[in-house]
């Protein structure tokens, strides 16, 4: 199985940024010894997309390529505020808010306990039409929650952009649509896997555990001790 693009352009932004991400060891995979998120899928894969902000020509070209697919995805004018999720979207958010020449803000995890927009540190006035800035996104869960504290303060929030999209664990994509949320990213798992023919940048014991994992994340995540379907997840993302 390979990954599904919109175009060629799409296409060639993916492998890049799995170049660059794979490049600057920002891909972990660990298969002996799974990770565990949030929401309690177990992965034996994991992305550190926080590394980026070390290494200021990568994140330049992530950028450039980022900008580009929402000026194609989006529409340059069709964002009047970027807006960066707490924390790792922040720095994402102002380098985006900067190449487009628009105004930045960010959104907390949790309301502070005053204020107008208690969630909110920024300008975004009632009716502006906000960009959400992520890192990433595993299951959608954050997303909405964010989405969630704009649309209460009043703003719009129909988009939303991260670098990575793991692209594999059920529901996510469909959570995000029926909440009215476009998801923008540059590249998945599959990009990533379809870069590593290129060099051996891991053994490939670990690369055919990995496509285990991607074609059945749910079975996999049920063998390695991790939630087992959509309903436990959302009790557990719910809960914590």
């Amino acid at each position: 199985m390979t990954a599904l693009h919109a175009s060629d352009w799409d296409r060639d932004a993916a492998l890049t940024t799995a170049r660059i991400l794979l490049e600057i060891k920002a891909v972990n995979f660990r298969p002996e010894e799974p990770y565990t998120f949030t929401s309690g899928w177990k992965s034996p894969v994991y992305i550190d997309c926080r590394k980026i902000i070390s290494f200021p020509r990568a994140r330049n070209r992530i950028m450039e390529l980022g900008v580009e697919k929402i000026g194609r995805h989006v529409g340059y004018e069709s964002i009047d505020v970027v807006v960066g999720g707490e924390t790792a979207g922040i720095p994402f958010g102002a380098w985006i808010a900067d190449r487009m020449m628009a105004p930045m803000a960010y959104v907390r995890k949790k309301p502070k306990g005053f204020g107008r927009n208690a969630q909110i540190e920024g300008e975004v006035p009632i009716g502006q039409r906000t960009l959400l800035v992520e890192d990433l996104t595993t299951d959608g869960g954050s997303k909405i929650r964010f989405a969630n504290a704009l649309r209460d303060a009043g703003a719009i929030c129909d988009h939303t952009f991260v670098v990575f999209y793991y692209g594999v664990f059920p529901g996510s994509f469909e959570k995000l649509k029926e909440m009215g949320l476009n998801l923008h990213h540059l590249c998945t798992w599959w990009d990533v896997l379809e870069v590593c023919r290129e060099r051996p940048y891991f053994s490939e014991a670990a690369l055919k555990e990995v496509r285990k994992f991607l074609e059945d994340p749910v079975s996999w995540s049920k063998a390695h001790g991790g939630v087992a379907s959509v309903d436990e997840a959302k009790v557990k993302d719910a809960v914590e």
